[in-house]
């Protein structure tokens, strides 16, 4: 399947998402943030999901009060099991047991899965909205997301990935005085 056409959204057929991964927040020694990465990619390229892309796992800076850097990546899958809402609780659930623990916002976590796109276009229910609301302002997703799926149009703007990486990476000038 190509990584340009996100198709599926009707219920009891197959389901394409872009899923945003990050981890800031090591759990051992031996599961570093990258680690815990790996481990949900892992996780959700077997049944009843099959990975269809992958991104890198890149270092970012954090955002709001965390001081540990993330690492992120983004991944393709398609499902016949899962409809935008009852994948986010897959997603939450997988979060829990990967240590994570309700708290402050954008602190560190072991585990952070979100919904970017779903093939059926928007989503929005309480608790969900997909696209998600803040990816196409975040370097840390677009990049990732960039490198399965560039031309895939955000229904709501119907810009690209590529293009809204490239608007975010845009040199802005400085205006003069204060």
């Amino acid at each position: 399947m190509s990584a340009l056409s996100l198709t599926g959204g009707v219920s009891g057929a197959t389901q394409i998402y872009i899923i945003a991964l990050g981890s800031n927040q090591p759990r051992s020694r031996t599961r570093p943030p990258t680690r815990l990465v790996e481990e949900a990619i892992e996780a959700l390229s077997i049944a009843p999901f099959r990975l269809l892309a992958r991104s890198p796992i890149i270092e970012t800076p954090p955002l709001g009060p965390s001081k540990r850097r993330y690492a992120n990546a983004a991944i393709m899958v398609e499902t016949a099991q899962f409809l935008p809402d009852t994948l986010l609780r897959h997603l939450k659930a997988m979060e829990r047991a990967a240590g994570r623990r309700p708290g402050l916002r954008w602190s560190s976590r072991p585990l952070d899965l979100d919904i970017i796109a779903w093939g059926g276009g928007r989503w929005i229910s309480p608790g969900l909205t997909v696209p998600h609301k803040e990816w196409s302002k975040r370097i840390f997703v677009l990049e990732p997301v960039c490198a399965i799926a560039p031309r895939w149009k955000d229904p709501k703007s119907g810009k690209s990935v590529r293009q809204m990486l490239a608007t975010l990476k845009k040199p802005r000038k400085m205006r003069k005085g204060c």
